[in-house]
């Protein structure tokens, strides 16, 4: 839990430096500010799409479909956002001009979709060694200094997630790394790396999508890998 908690104040941390850095800031920087995010966490999107293998293309799409038709059921990204505000109401009452829940969303999203958040919890829990999610904790203190002086202290709040998620896999490694394959491995971070360049997608404002609503794909990917031996065209 030690390197999972480090890494949980390296983002608040790289936050408060963001948040520093946007005062005093015209709405023409925000701008500039926003771009750059987006363009970071797409270009870092499309590096985790590439961990896909290309015969499992199906696999991308059957999770995709499936996990975003199911969070849109449950709307998920309408819960989390909700969570956000509650948040917002209970600890940044006067940070009404910035985007809090958007920010968590977003954050959380990033930090914890990609292999190095689940590895790193594996590898510290199953054999003491911290140096992956250490090595994650200054990655994503940096990106949170970019995130927070974008969208505000939303992205500090993301260590929490952080906390909750990575903690979990440390805790439970040794019951689950018996499950967790190299392709499964791949699997869930092509499937992070779809949602990431989702979230670039809405920083660019190319296009207001819900990623939230697309979380389920990662479980979806989890079953479909499971089930590749007995469906091989998967």
């Amino acid at each position: 839990m030690l390197a999972t908690i480090i890494n949980a104040l390296a983002i608040v941390a790289g936050s408060i430096i963001g948040l520093l850095l946007k005062k005093g800031l015209s709405k023409r920087y925000e701008l500039a500010i926003f771009t750059a995010a987006g363009m970071v966490a797409t270009i870092i999107g499309i590096q985790m799409a590439m961990a896909l293998k290309s015969e499992h293309i199906l696999t991308l799409a059957i999770a995709l479909i499936g996990g975003g038709l199911l969070g849109t059921f449950l709307d998920i990204e309408g819960g989390i956002l909700r969570f956000g505000e509650f948040l917002k109401s209970r600890f940044a009452k006067g940070d009404d001009e910035s985007p809090f829940a958007f920010g968590f969303l977003s954050s959380s999203v990033l930090f914890c979709s990609g292999a190095m958040a689940i590895v790193g919890s594996f590898r510290a829990g199953t054999e003491g060694d911290f140096s992956p999610l250490l090595t994650k904790s200054v990655l994503d203190g940096f990106i949170s200094i970019l995130f927070a002086s974008a969208m505000g202290v939303g992205v500090a709040f993301s260590a929490l997630s952080v906390l909750v998620y990575q903690g979990l896999l440390t805790l439970i490694s040794v019951w689950v790394k018996p499950w967790v394959s190299d392709l499964m491995l791949a699997e869930l971070t092509g499937i992070g790396g779809a949602l990431v360049v989702m979230i670039g997608i809405n920083l660019l404002d190319l296009k207001k999508l819900k990623t939230g609503d697309f979380l389920p794909a990662l479980f979806f990917a989890v079953i479909l890998v499971l089930l590749m031996p007995l469906a091989p065209f998967l």
